[in-house]
């Protein structure tokens, strides 16, 4: 029967409707002219060219200058052609809560959960700032993560879109588990996502994905900056290993591993994980893994080029961690180099957090010493990023029905790859940031 409210409600509708007619909003069109453009990282650039991009999609591409006024009387014009034109940045390895610094085991006292995540704010922006319009956050608070992601995406702060992990898949006493403080505050703040034994991994994994994870983040190994003296190997069992997989994956939710030592780097991968993160030993065991699964390596070499000169007068490096960090510094190049060498897929990673947030391109220079091409370095942090990310159709390149993410920079890096650390022009979603 039709009740009475429901007839009123539709009254009310239909005057609506009446009185305020529905109107498609106007499109904006931006048209790019882009001095040297490479659209698609691993294919030669070109010159002269204009990008056509309609509210957030790249719609056309086309040879030449084009007048804006022949595209659309209303579009308006962003002059680069003077400039270096590619695709907007991936950066598959951040922590955007965070940066380390003298306070930084102290702070933890201090931050709830709101701070961290308007501290995040100001990270996002810096690198949103750098070039870096995507980036997969892998390890923080998980109520401050989640809310400036999407924060981020409703254009409430400024900031690069945000793939996120949450609190990491670790056990207990691993690495990705708290320490070095109180047995108190160790029991109080001990994360949901810690784990022992296949069916609690399953559980945590569960847990992870019901809380918003985008991504299911495993601590395989030790860590560098964890404050005890437990190593960099295997920290987790294989059955641990193979059931977090398995249940990620089954929710549709692609697992990283974190993982240092070559104990761990080889379990993860056998466990089918879908990207190694750090890799620092590796051995030829791992690259016929890594090609019979198909994984990728996210290398993340600035930490270790960095962290060892900046240990003196800064309280926050323990004993336990000045020795992990002497025997990890400088090992990602080797390892870098076989895995290049040997055809397996590389996507761009910095720890950002570990190292400062903005200075991400830096790692680009690592890369090109380590044996790889400018050109290849970019797709990592192109075509690769986003093939890992599972977005290939909407990230990577600068093509029709793309996102418009897109920079420009002075110079040619793919003659001198450090003219990325000074982007002069950041588009992201269409929209004209820097």
């Amino acid at each position: 029967m039709f009740r009475r409210s429901s007839w009123v409600i539709a009254c009310l509708l239909s005057f609506n409707a009446i009185v305020y007619p529905q109107t498609t909003p106007a499109k904006t069109i931006t048209v790019v002219h882009a001095g040297t453009l490479l659209a698609v990282p691993g294919e030669a650039p070109k010159s002269q060219q204009t990008i056509v991009m309609t509210d957030n999609l790249i719609t056309r591409v086309l040879d030449g200058y084009i007048d804006p006024s022949g595209i659309d009387s209303k579009a308006e014009l962003i002059d680069l052609s003077d400039m270096f034109v590619l695709p907007g940045l991936i950066d598959m390895h951040v922590h955007l809560l965070m940066e380390l610094g003298p306070s930084t085991r102290t702070d933890v006292l201090t931050t709830t959960a709101s701070l961290a995540a308007m501290r995040g704010a100001q990270f996002a922006r810096r690198t949103l700032m750098a070039g870096f319009t995507t980036v997969r956050d892998l390890g923080g608070d998980p109520e401050a993560i989640y809310a400036l992601r999407e924060a981020i995406k409703r254009g409430y702060v400024p900031g690069p879109r945000i793939f996120a992990a949450g609190s990491p898949l670790a056990a207990t006493g691993g690495h990705g588990d708290v320490n070095g403080i109180t047995p108190e505050l160790m029991k109080l703040w001990t994360p949901a996502t810690i784990c022992d034994g296949p069916y609690d991994c399953r559980r945590a994994t569960r847990y992870a994905v019901k809380h918003g994870a985008d991504w299911i983040k495993i601590t395989a190994t030790g860590g560098v900056l964890s404050d005890s003296a437990t190593g960099l190997e295997l920290q987790m069992a294989m059955d641990e290993l193979e059931e977090i997989v398995a249940t990620a994956h089954g929710l549709g939710r692609r697992v990283a591993a974190h993982a240092h030592g070559t104990t761990g780097i080889n379990a993860a991968l056998s466990a089918g994980v879908d990207s190694i993160d750090h890799g620092t030993f590796l051995d030829d065991e791992s690259v016929r893994l890594f090609k019979r699964k198909g994984a990728y390596l996210v290398p993340t070499m600035l930490p270790g080029h960095l962290v060892k000169n900046s240990m003196e007068g800064n309280p926050f490096f323990t004993p336990a961690i000045r020795e992990k960090v002497r025997k990890a510094s400088g090992a990602s190049k080797a390892s870098v180099k076989l895995a290049y060498d040997a055809g397996v897929k590389i996507a761009f990673g910095t720890d950002a957090g570990v190292i400062k947030h903005g200075a991400n391109a830096e790692e680009f220079a690592l890369m090109v010493d380590a044996g790889m091409s400018e050109m290849d370095a970019i797709r990592t942090a192109t075509v690769v990023a986003a093939e890992l990310l599972e977005r290939s159709d909407e990230l990577g390149t600068i093509e029709p029905g793309k996102l418009a993410d897109l920079i420009a920079v002075s110079g040619n890096p793919l003659e001198k790859i450090t003219v990325l650390e000074d982007v002069q022009v950041v588009i992201k979603n269409g929209k004209l940031i820097r």
